[in-house]
């Protein structure tokens, strides 16, 4: 009976003492002259399980010269452990060898460097440090869709080639099948002989299009991938990134800070109580205290504040500031971190500036400043933005005028304004942040299967 190593550690007491058949991979191999012990993962499972063999095991040769890396079917009986910290080993009748691993195979039983790693994207799932990030990444995303669809959310798919610029940075991948070649030699770039017969980029948002949908269904959100062409190698930024973004009717900014709060509460407890050896694992290695933090933020009231009560703090601190802190203007990473040290606990900066956010967001009464909100925690800083968007039809298009902002392609987004339109609220939460944050592995390079930066498309 072929069985999963998870099967092992779940259910051990109907194992023990029964003969089971594992298939998976050598983690480590150390050979005795008369007797040898494999360090056996299938993937499955966090832990490995030790399976030991003697000379009195048919093909015992063969089986020594087995190399780390090599996949192998073991068939052996289930036995207590004498050994220190293992409840269980796999006492070997026989290995047959599935696929076999020289000897420069790239992943060896010692430590290895993120940088080493990110060169070896393709089997870096194999070492503790990966195997951990990359299930709590799976479950992670499996929980934000549970939270969803059980709150009666209906899940979006945004598409991910566009016209629309949420943002309107600019910072977009251009998407052609024009001969650039050609373009460049003639010095004239005709879009009518385009693809699509105009300009077309990747999305850096769902948003826009998730609103068509929230202004239908009540409630829907996005989960998918975006992409921005900044030129940064900072540890928080990648050129391919997914995204959270809900989107809600008839629910304004306190509203949607009630489900961000909620939301963020119900995914990190799914995750510590589906994730506990590899929890444990970042906490012991990774981040000390890691589990502490997670549990304190689960069980904290997020303290709500607007942007000028926050500059007023700043401004009152007795800390010398690398950065100024201004009315009317952003706020640095510094800022972020006295904030929530200040409040002891996650924190809700509500109520900006108008003149430093998007021009969808909801515009408040004294003219001056928008229903927007932004999360920030501790130890990370800001995890996620949101706002109440504006529902008036002038009032978007009068912010878009003077913004010098094109109006073309969007006739749909402010025609929700007409059809009856209503006040709404969404938020987006970039998942990797979210997974740094988990993990306490700081660069999002680290989080990511095969990161897309700055100079960087490999694999």
């Amino acid at each position: 009976m072929i069985i999963d190593v998870k099967d092992l550690y779940d259910k051990l007491t109907d194992y023990m003492g029964k003969e089971v058949t594992l298939q998976g991979w050598i983690r480590n191999h150390r050979k005795q002259k008369e007797f040898g012990f494999i360090d056996f993962n299938d993937g499955t499972y966090f832990k490995s399980v030790q399976a030991v063999y003697d000379d009195k095991i048919e093909m015992f040769e063969e089986v020594q010269k087995l190399r780390i890396g090599s996949a192998i079917e073991v068939v052996g009986k289930v036995i207590a452990s004498p050994a220190k910290g293992q409840e269980f080993e796999i006492q070997v009748i026989s290995v047959k060898l599935l696929g076999d691993c020289p000897e420069d195979y790239p992943i060896q039983p010692k430590r290895h460097t993120r940088e080493f790693l990110r060169e070896q994207a393709y089997l870096r799932p194999r070492t503790n440090l990966f195997s951990a990030v990359f299930r709590v990444r799976s479950i992670a995303a499996y929980a934000i869709h549970k939270y969803f669809q059980e709150n009666g959310y209906v899940y979006f798919h945004a598409p991910l080639i566009t016209a629309s610029d949420c943002e309107g940075a600019g910072e977009m991948f251009q998407v052609t099948t024009l001969d650039l070649n050609r373009v460049a030699k003639e010095g004239k770039l005709d879009y009518s002989k385009d693809f699509f017969g105009k300009p077309a980029a990747l999305t850096v948002s769902g948003q826009l299009q998730a609103e068509t949908f929230a202004l239908s269904y009540k409630k829907t959100y996005t989960f998918g991938p975006t992409f921005r062409a900044e030129n940064s190698n900072t540890k928080t930024h990648a050129n391919e990134f997914w995204m959270i973004e809900p989107e809600m009717a008839f629910c304004d900014l306190d509203g949607d800070m009630n489900v961000m709060e909620e939301m963020l509460k119900y995914v990190v407890k799914y995750v510590l109580d589906n994730c506990k050896e590899e929890m444990n694992f970042f906490d012991n290695f990774v981040e000390k205290g890691l589990i502490e933090k997670l549990n304190k933020l689960v069980n904290s009231e997020f303290v709500r504040i607007d942007h000028e009560e926050v500059i007023k703090i700043l401004k009152e601190a007795p800390v010398k500031w690398e950065f100024t802190p201004e009315y009317g203007e952003d706020i640095a990473k510094e800022h972020e971190k006295y904030i929530t040290e200040y409040f002891n606990g996650p924190v809700f900066i509500k109520n900006w500036p108008k003149d430093i956010k998007a021009f969808y967001m909801k515009q408040n009464k004294d003219g001056k400043t928008v229903a927007a909100v932004d999360l920030e925690v501790p130890g990370a800083g800001e995890l996620m933005g949101g706002s109440q968007r504006e529902e008036d039809y002038d009032k978007l298009v009068n912010r878009m005028d003077e913004l010098g902002m094109e109006k073309e392609g969007l006739d749909w987004y402010l025609n929700l304004r007409k059809y009856g339109g209503c006040v709404h609220s969404g938020f987006g939460m970039g998942f990797e942040r979210l997974l740094i944050y988990l993990t306490g592995v700081e660069n999002i390079r680290d989080v990511i299967p095969f990161p897309r930066t700055p100079g960087n498309c490999d694999f």
